[in-house]
Formats: structure tokens, sequence, C-alpha cells
């Protein structure tokens, strides 16, 4: 296999990979384009874009041109882990790009809670009349 086929060939890898539901993908992490490849590329990564980075998946939440600066993990504006865990971490500063929605469960502070309000941008810290407590 010529190089140039190489890169079709994992062009057309990404390209099934991105249409895999998110518990398929999870098993299949190496699949996807890294977070160093996207930067290379220089491209505006468009919204529900995913990528690895450090073998974790991440999918875009806004889109933007990558800078070297804006790791996945550092840029939840940007980014959001992807995840089946029943009750994610809410983060400190939700963004407004990735709101939480009535009925969506969260852990804060090793507390579950389920959102209690549509497109949700506080912590139960920030506004605790959008959250209810569960344990």
């Amino acid at each position: 296999m010529t190089r140039e086929e190489a890169y079709a060939y994992r062009r057309k890898i990404e390209r099934a990979a991105a249409s895999q539901s998110d518990e398929d993908a999870l098993e299949s992490v190496e699949l996807f384009i890294t977070w160093d490849s996207l930067l290379d590329k220089g491209e505006q990564v468009p919204v529900k874009t995913r990528c690895q980075d450090g073998g974790i998946l991440y999918e875009c939440i806004q889109a933007h041109t990558p800078q070297s600066d804006w790791h996945p993990a550092d840029t939840p504006a940007l980014w959001k882990k992807v995840s089946m865990e029943e009750w994610p971490e809410i983060p400190e500063n939700i963004p407004s790009t990735a709101p939480w929605m009535s009925g969506d469960k969260g852990t804060w502070k090793e507390h579950h809670y389920i959102c209690q309000l549509d497109n949700c941008t506080w912590n139960p810290d920030q506004y605790p009349a959008a959250w209810k407590l569960v344990d």
C-alpha cells in the first residue's frame, strides 16, 4: 500500500467512525482523528465533530478553528467529553453552547442532581432553584 492509499484509507475510517453512536464510538476511540491532526489541518472544526486526545473522545460543541492552547480537556466551551455515564460531572462553568436541559442528570460535589430548567447554564451552587438534589 502506498502512503497516498494509506491516507485515503484512513479518511474512510474516520468518515465511517463519525456515524457511530456514542456507545460504539467509546469502544473504538482509536478510529477517530487525533486532536494534533485537527490542529495540523488548521481548518474550522464543525459542531458534532469527534476527536481523540490522549485516548479520550471529545465532541465539538462550538465550531472553531483549533489553536495550540485550546486542548479539548481545557476548553469546555468548545469541547465536551463523550461519555455514557448516567451521572456525568456538572462543570463549574456551563457554556451557553452546551446548556443542560430539564431532566438531565449530573454530579456536583459528589451529590446527584437533576436539572429542573431548560437551557440551564448555572451549576447547583450558582442557581440552586434550577437543580433538584436526589441523594
